[in-house]
Order: C-alpha cells, then sequence, then structure tokens
C-alpha cells in the first residue's frame, strides 16, 4: 500500500481487518448488524514525541477499541486514525 498520507506525532493510520460477511452456517449479516472492526493493520505511523518513541511501526497487525479512532477516507479507501495510545496490543 502506498500512500502519500505522514501522521504526525503519536497517530497512526490503520487499516481495519474487513467485517465478516457471513456466518459460519452461511446466514448473510445485515450492515445495520454488523460490528467495527477491532483490528488493523499498521499503513503509516507518526515519528512519534520527544520524550515517547513509537512502538508500532508500517505492516503490524493491532488490535484497537470499538470506540477509537476516527475514520476517514484517503484514495477511496477507508481507514482509521488514533493515537498510538488508543491501540491495546500487536499481534
Amino acid at each position: 500500500m502506498s500512500t502519500s498520507f505522514k501522521p504526525l506525532a503519536d497517530r497512526v493510520l490503520i487499516e481495519p481487518t474487513p467485517v465478516e460477511q457471513k456466518t459460519a452456517s452461511g446466514i448473510i449479516i445485515p450492515d445495520s448488524a454488523k460490528e467495527k472492526p477491532l483490528q488493523g493493520t499498521v499503513i503509516a505511523a507518526g515519528n512519534g514525541k520527544t520524550d515517547e518513541p513509537m512502538t508500532v511501526k508500517v505492516g503490524d497487525t493491532v488490535l484497537f477499541g470499538q470506540y477509537s479512532g476516527t475514520e476517514i477516507k484517503l484514495d477511496g479507501k477507508s481507514y482509521l486514525i488514533m493515537r498510538e495510545a488508543d491501540i491495546y496490543g500487536i499481534f
């Protein structure tokens, strides 16, 4: 993925993992019942703060809170941008 977007300070740009379209038994899940993804891949990361370097790096798969981040659209795709502190862990 090549994007010219560069997050500032301790912010991270994340591509959310796609949501399941149907259950294991084949039932199609309507849009209104789909849950927001809780994990994704880091696409870009800022340089961190002067007293706190970044822990995550591009390519990491991370877990974050359900209400973390702000959804933005770049090049027609949806991404989340959030502070590194909103990320719970790295897979």
